[in-house]
C-alpha cells in the first residue's frame, strides 16, 4: 500500500497544531480557499501562518481584547512593541492604538475589514506577526488551556544550536555574523531596511529585483521604497546580466541594492552570482540573496554575496511546524562592519520555544538535505522523460544549469525543488494525485501545491494579470513540488498514477 493517501480539506500538514501548512486536496478548494468560500473556509483549521491567522492569535486577541474592555474592537497581535508601533504608524489612522497587555503587544482598531486587512498585509510582508507558541503559552497562563500541546524541544542554549549549525551549513562564517528571525520575511524586510538606511544618506535609494522572486519579497520593494514608481526596477530575466549592466551603467549611483533568490521561486532560475557580485561591487550596490529553495548546504552563496536571508522553516524546520528565518552576513563584505550592529535592532525577537523547537529538530537539517539529494533526481527523470509534463524546471535545467553548479557544494546537491506544468486539465491531475497538497515547502513529507494559483490569484483571475505572468515566463497553471524523505519509487508512483 502506498505511503501516500488523500489528506481532507483543511488538515493540518504535519497534523500539528503549529504546522506551516494545510491541506487544500483539490482545485475547487484552492480557488474556494483565495476566493473565501465559507463552505471552504469553514473547514480550514489553519494555514500558512503569515496569510491565514492562528486560532491560538484569534483567541488570545479575543481575550486581550476583552481583558482591555475594548468592545467593538479588532486586534492584531505582534511579535514585540517595536513590531506593533511600526504597524500603528503603517495604518495611520488616529483610532489604532499600541495595546501592551501582561506579555503580549498588539494594535487595537475600532472593527473595520478596510483596516483589519491593511494590518494582515503589512504583518504578512513584514512577518511581525506574533508566534503562536506565545499565544499558546499566554492562554495556558490565562487559564484559556490547561496545558501546552506536547513536542519534543531542545534543552540546552537552543540559540547557539542553531546558530551553530548555521555557520557550519555556510562554512568559513563564525555564529556572530549569523543572526536569527522570527520569520523568512523579517529576515527579508530587516536586511532590506538596514541597507536602505545606510544607502539612503549616500544618495541611493533605487532598488533592483533580479528575477521573478517570492510574492512578499516583490511586495516590499514595491510598497516600502518611498516612491515605488522611481525605486523600484524590476529586471525579470535572472539570467539577462547585460540588461543589468545597462542599467547599472545608466544609474549605478543612484541605486541602493539588489535582491534575488538563488535558485528563484517558483522557475528555479539560478543567476551567475559571481559575476552578478562582481557587478554589484563595482557600482557599490549591496546584494542580498536568498538560497531558501536550494539550501545553503546544497549551494555556496555566502563569498558571492553581501547579505544571506533564509526562510528557516524549510528544511532547518524540517517537522514543518515552526517559523524562523535567518540572516547571514558576508564577513568580508564592504558592508559587514556597518550592517553587523544594526543588524539584531532591526530584526524582530524569535521566542524561546520557537527556538528550542528549532533547536530540536536542526539536527535533521543535513541528514534529510542528503536524502532528497539522492531522491530527487530519479523523481526529475521520471517528470523529464513523461509524455504529459508540458514543461518543466528544476535547478540543472540547460539554461542555468553551469550557473547553478558553480554554486553547488558538489554536483549530486541538485535540491528538492522541481516545477512543471502537466499537458491536459490541471484539475484533472491534480485532484486525482495523491501526494500532501498544501503551500510551503523543505519538509521530511513531500509537498506540492498549484503555486501561481496560490501566490499570485488575482493574475491568474484577470486578463491584465495573465499577461504579466505570460511576460515573466510564469504559466498559471505551474504546479510546484518539494521533494520529500519518502522513498522515490512512492513518489514516482503517485504522480505516475495521476498522470496516467
Amino acid at each position: 500500500m502506498s505511503v501516500f493517501t488523500h489528506i481532507p480539506l483543511g488538515q493540518r500538514i504535519p497534523p500539528s497544531l503549529h504546522s506551516v501548512s494545510c491541506s487544500l486536496p483539490t482545485m475547487r478548494a484552492v480557488v474556494g480557499y483565495e476566493e473565501k468560500h465559507p463552505e471552504i473556509v469553514a473547514q480550514m483549521t489553519s494555514g500558512y501562518p503569515r496569510f491565514v491567522q492562528h486560532p491560538l492569535l484569534k483567541k488570545a486577541g479575543a481575550h486581550v481584547l476583552k481583558a482591555e474592555g475594548l468592545t467593538g474592537h479588532s486586534i492584531w497581535l505582534t511579535s514585540s512593541t517595536q513590531a506593533a508601533h511600526q504597524l500603528r504608524d503603517w495604518l495611520n489612522i488616529a483610532e489604532a492604538k499600541v495595546i501592551s497587555h501582561s506579555t503580549l503587544t498588539g494594535v487595537a482598531f475600532p472593527e473595520s475589514a478596510e483596516t483589519f486587512g491593511r494590518a494582515k498585509t503589512f504583518l504578512q510582508h513584514t512577518g511581525m506577526l506574533l508566534s503562536s507558541r506565545e499565544a499558546e503559552d499566554y492562554l495556558v497562563r490565562v487559564g484559556e488551556l490547561s496545558a501546552a500541546e506536547p513536542e519534543a524541544d531542545f534543552p540546552g542554549y537552543a540559540a547557539a544550536r542553531v546558530k551553530g549549525a548555521l555557520a557550519r551549513a555556510y562554512q568559513n562564517v563564525t555564529p556572530e555574523d549569523v543572526f536569527l528571525a522570527n520569520s523568512g520575511m523579517n529576515a527579508v524586510y530587516a536586511a532590506f531596511r538596514v541597507v536602505d538606511t545606510l544607502q539612503r544618506p549616500r544618495g541611493r535609494k533605487r532598488w533592483v529585483q533580479l528575477g521573478w522572486l517570492y510574492l512578499d519579497t516583490i511586495a516590499i520593494l514595491q510598497k516600502f521604497t518611498p516612491n515605488p514608481e522611481q525605486d523600484y526596477v524590476l529586471v525579470s530575466n535572472p539570467l539577462d546580466l547585460t540588461a543589468l549592466e545597462k542599467l547599472f551603467a545608466e544609474h549605478g549611483s543612484e541605486i541602493a541594492g539588489l535582491i534575488t533568490e538563488v535558485p528563484t521561486n517558483p522557475l528555479i532560475q539560478t543567476a551567475d552570482l559571481p559575476k552578478l557580485y562582481a557587478l554589484c561591487r563595482q557600482h557599490g550596490v549591496a546584494l542580498i540573496a536568498d538560497p531558501t529553495i536550494a539550501s545553503p548546504l546544497n549551494i555556496d552563496i555566502l563569498p558571492h554575496c553581501d547579505i544571506s536571508v533564509a526562510s528557516l522553516t524549510k528544511y532547518a524546520g524540517n517537522e514543518g511546524d515552526i517559523m524562523m528565518g535567518s540572516v547571514v552576513l558576508n564577513p568580508k563584505s564592504e558592508y559587514a562592519a556597518q550592517v553587523r550592529p544594526k543588524m539584531a535592532a532591526a530584526l524582530e525577537p524569535v521566542y524561546s520555544r520557537d527556538v528550542a523547537r528549532m533547536a530540536a529538530q536542526i539536527g535533521g537539517f543535513e541528514p534529510l538535505i542528503q536524502q532528497i539529494n539522492r531522491t530527487a533526481p530519479k523523481v526529475i527523470e521520471f517528470l523529464r522523460t513523461h509524455p504529459k509534463i508540458k514543461e518543466l524546471y528544476w535547478s540543472l535545467e540547460p539554461a542555468s544549469r553551469e550557473n547553478y553548479l558553480r554554486l553547488a557544494r558538489s554536483p549530486e546537491c541538485v535540491g528538492s525543488m522541481v516545477s512543471f506544468v502537466v499537458h491536459g486539465p490541471l484539475d484533472r491531475f491534480y485532484d486525482r494525485l495523491r501526494l500532501p497538497k498544501g503551500p510551503s515547502f523543505g519538509m521530511k513529507t513531500t509537498l506540492i501545491c498549484p503555486f501561481i494559483y496560490l501566490a499570485h490569484y488575482d493574475l491568474v483571475t484577470s486578463p491584465a494579470g495573465q499577461q504579466v505572468l505570460r511576460q515573466n515566463g510564469l504559466n498559471p497553471e505551474l504546479l510546484r513540488m518539494s521533494i520529500g524523505a519518502e522513498p522515490a519509487e512512492e513518489i514516482i508512483g503517485a504522480l505516475a498514477e495521476a498522470l496516467s
